[in-house]
């Protein structure tokens, strides 16, 4: 951890996350320490494969700050369950309609009750999936804005009329 310039070492700073991994890790057991570096490894490609995870936008929603994405754009799957919401459903899963909270902030921020979430099916899936679609106004059968996640809530993009 030191480099030599001429005859004195001096102490060459590590990246606060580089140096805190090396702690945790050697403050571990022996057999945990391979399984601990390979959990740091999986968080850092998570969250970088998390940027492509929504598709291509070219603007962005100046009152929120989010990405926006035309309905045609969307998967066959959201434009199916964007229809359901505006015709009032019925819908797939016993959630859907339900209050979707917004504890990630990443929505602006409105009084509870205001924004819904709806499940877009995913093929394959044996559960819901990860993909949503969250409106907000009421009433719900004419919501006054939408927006879509690819990846259970870490991102959103608004949904352009």
């Amino acid at each position: 951890m030191f480099s030599s310039v001429g005859s004195s070492p001096a102490p060459v700073p590590r990246q606060w996350g580089l140096a805190f991994a090396d702690r945790v890790v050697s403050q571990a057991p022996r057999r945990s320490r391979r399984r601990l570096g390979g959990v740091w490894a999986l968080a850092l490609s998570w969250g970088v494969g998390l940027s492509a995870a929504l598709p291509v936008q070219a603007k962005t929603d100046p009152a929120s700050e989010l990405p926006t994405v035309s309905l045609q754009a969307l998967p066959q799957e959201a434009r199916d369950t964007h229809r359901l919401i505006l015709s009032g459903g019925p819908f797939p899963y016993d959630k859907d309609g339900t209050v979707f909270g917004n504890r990630e902030r990443l929505l602006p921020g409105k009084p509870r009750g205001f924004y819904r979430e709806y499940t877009v099916e995913t093929p394959r899936a044996k559960n819901r999936g990860a993909r949503r679609i969250v409106c907000g106004g009421e009433p719900p059968v004419r919501p006054e804005v939408c927006y879509y996640t690819a990846d259970h809530y870490a991102s959103f993009a608004r949904i352009a009329p």
